[in-house]
């Protein structure tokens, strides 16, 4: 399973999604909720919840993909209950508080950081949408 808001997908979230597919048998993809991504980066996306989803299901790595839980965000991981969890290098999750809701919901699920950006001075959403609103 692998967690993220995907607004102006680019090729650090495909090598970001190849790393967690590498990792399990199938991948499903948790797309943030557009309130979500209000409240975590201060800002709407560029991109709605539905048109994010779905350039996520688009792509060949992705196994299934869903908008995240507009309450408890845990809720999804209940539900699906990974064997593994690949957050990316830059997500702010606390990875010990994670391994400890997952205990506590009897989920055993491993949880992965991928350490290693894909070129961040180039692929990262905040990068390409300095450049986009120079254009």
């Amino acid at each position: 399973m692998a967690f993220g808001t995907f607004d102006l997908l680019h090729l650090g979230h495909l090598k970001y999604l190849q790393a967690a597919k590498r990792r399990g048998d199938r991948l499903v993809v948790v797309v943030a909720r557009d309130a979500t991504v209000r409240r975590l980066k201060g800002r709407a996306p560029y991109f709605n919840e539905r048109e994010r989803l779905e350039m996520v299901k688009a792509l060949r790595v992705v196994d299934a993909a869903v908008l995240g839980g507009a309450g408890d965000r845990f809720k999804i991981i209940e539900r699906v209950r990974p064997g593994v969890i690949v957050l990316g290098y830059d997500q702010r999750e606390d990875e010990g508080r994670l391994k400890k809701r997952l205990k506590k919901s009897g989920v055993a699920a491993r949880v992965v950081r991928v350490e290693k950006p894909y070129h961040p001075l180039r692929h990262k959403s905040s990068a390409l949408k300095r450049v986009c609103t120079r254009a």
